[in-house]
C-alpha cells in the first residue's frame, strides 16, 4: 500500500485482511465462472444435469435448442470443470463433476430456485 493511502484504523482488521486477500488473477478466475453460468441456457443445462447424467440430444430437446449449440454450451462449461463426460457408444453423456466448485454450485442453484435435490434425499 503506497504512502499517500492509508488505511483508517476501524479496529476492523482491514490490514490482515488486505495481507490474505487473493491475487487479481483468482478474482479473474472467479468472475468468469459466475460469467459463464450468467447464461440463462447454461444455467438451465447445469440445473439439469445437476439433477441426472443426459446425453447431447436429449438436453437439447429440454432446452428447446438445435443438439449443435447445445455441444457449444457443454464444452464450456466441461472446459470450466463444471461438468464431467463419458461416451457409451456413439452417445456422450454430461453430469455434474464431482469436485467441490460442482458441488457448491449444485447446492447454490438448488437453493435458489427453493428446491430438494432428488439425488440428495
Amino acid at each position: 500500500m503506497s504512502e499517500d493511502k492509508k488505511l483508517h484504523n476501524h479496529n476492523q482488521n482491514a490490514e490482515k485482511m488486505i495481507e490474505k486477500m487473493p491475487e487479481n488473477k483468482d478474482f479473474e478466475k472467479v468472475s468468469a465462472l459466475f460469467q459463464l453460468i450468467s447464461d440463462p441456457t447454461r444455467l438451465k443445462i447445469m440445473w439439469l444435469l445437476c439433477h441426472c447424467e443426459e446425453c447431447v440430444n436429449d438436453i437439447a430437446c429440454a432446452v428447446n435448442m438445435s443438439a449443435p449449440a447445445v455441444s457449444h454450451h457443454l464444452r464450456l462449461l466441461k472446459q470450466a470443470g463444471l461438468l464431467s463426460s463419458r461416451r457409451e457408444g456413439k452417445e456422450m453423456y454430461y453430469k455434474l463433476s464431482d469436485d467441490a466448485q460442482a458441488q457448491l454450485l449444485h447446492r447454490s442453484i438448488d437453493d435458489i430456485f427453493d428446491i430438494q435435490c432428488p439425488i440428495n434425499n
